[in-house]
Formats: structure tokens, sequence, C-alpha cells
């Protein structure tokens, strides 16, 4: 596993790390999930939570912690939650500190699935986010059916938004629904100080990407090693 932190700019800390898988070499994680298949998807996400969750707390790590999930992967909630449960109780990682990203790249998944999923993780005290908003799949009626905690707003948004009104408005009206929601919003793929100030003065607040650091390969990033915005 790789880490990479989520930054809260308005307080100026790291509030989450995002575990992205790698190979043992580092291998980068388009060369791991090209190798799934339908018979293997399951064990292997079993095993990135496990082991997600068992090098984060051999790390110390004290924010809260992101692990991607496909939803083809999770067959029944109550029955594939209990090693994520084990492996929390086993290193004394928090419950309430874990955040499950639903990545819809194998194609649309039931709504009514994953609402069970949704309610089962709740019901554990997890969060739930849903990545690359505004692409694919993941986009307002999934944000209205779903209710998630948190939603991360896809790079395309980002890029070159300092200078691009259409990315602005979309990103703006993004900020502004979910606020209605009570959603929090993440701001991925941030890569340059332009962008990251661009977010900021429309109301952004909570962001990640390249900017801030990059994906620490089995290691934590702490606050001081953040490109922080002067100014902010």
């Amino acid at each position: 596993m790789a880490f990479q932190p989520i930054v809260d700019l308005e307080r100026g800390k790291i509030v989450s790390h995002e575990a992205l898988v790698r190979g043992p070499a580092g291998e980068s994680a388009a060369y791991i999930l090209s190798k799934l298949t339908a018979e293997n998807r399951y064990a292997f996400d079993q095993a990135c939570r496990v082991k997600a969750i068992e090098l984060a707390a051999r790390l110390g790590l004290k924010t809260n912690l992101s692990i991607n999930f496909m939803p083809s992967a999770v067959y029944d909630p109550a029955s594939c939650v209990r090693k994520t449960i084990d492996a929390a109780a086993r290193t004394g990682f928090p419950l309430d500190r874990l955040t499950f990203e639903i990545v819809e790249d194998d194609g649309v998944a039931e709504i009514e699935h994953l609402r069970q999923i949704i309610a089962s993780y709740r019901h554990h005290g997890f969060k739930v986010a849903l990545d690359d908003f505004g692409t694919g799949y993941s986009g307002m009626l999934r944000l209205m059916e779903l209710r998630p905690d948190i939603v991360k707003v896809d790079r395309v948004f980002v890029q070159g938004c300092e200078h691009d009104t259409g990315r602005r408005t979309v990103i703006s009206a993004c900020l502004k629904l979910c606020q209605e929601f009570g959603v929090r919003v993440v701001l991925e793929g941030v890569e340059t100080a332009a962008e990251a100030r661009a977010l900021w003065q429309m109301g952004a607040r909570y962001m990640q990407g390249f900017y801030f650091a990059r994906p620490a390969f089995e290691a934590i990033v702490a606050d001081h090693e953040i490109g922080w915005l002067d100014g902010v």
C-alpha cells in the first residue's frame, strides 16, 4: 500500500490518508488491477482492506483511513465486513476512522445493493465516500439516491480550473449542492498551486493531489511535509 493524504486547508491539517494498492516492488495500481478477474476480485478486496488497516496501524496512523472498494466484490455486506472488523479489532484501529470509497469501474451497481452496503457500513461506524464524482456512473443521481458522507470530485474538473470558467462553474455548483445535502466535498488530483488557490477561493476546503503530497509507499505523510498554500 501507498498512502496519500487528504488535507483540510481551513485547519492546515491532514484529515485522512487514502490507501492505494501497489505491488510488492512498488508496481502501480493499474498493473495490479489488470490482474483482477471475477474469480479473484472478492479475495483481492478482502486482502486490500486487511492490509491497509494492518499497515496503517503499524505505521501509527492518527488520521482517518480511506479504503477503496468495488461493489461487485461485496456479495453480502454483513459477511464481507467481518475481516475488516477483525483486522481493526486485532490492530486497535478505531472503526469510526474508516472511510470506504465506492469505485464503480466495473459497471453500474444496483442501487439497492449499494444501499445495503452503505447501511451495513454505517451500522459499524464507517463513513462512505463516492469516488470520481461527476464522471461515469458517479453523478447527481447517485448523490441523491445514496446520500454518501463524502464525494470526491474527479481530477477532470480540477485540471486547469484556474483559467477555465466552465470547470469553476461546475465545481461551484457541486460545492453548493453538497452543502445542501450535508455532504463533504474533496477535490481530487490537485497538482498546482494555481489550482489549489482557485479551488480555495471558490470555497473548497478539502483537497488531495500531487501539489500537497504524492502517495508514500508503505509510509505516512506528516503535516509538516505538506505543500501548503502561502497565505492560507
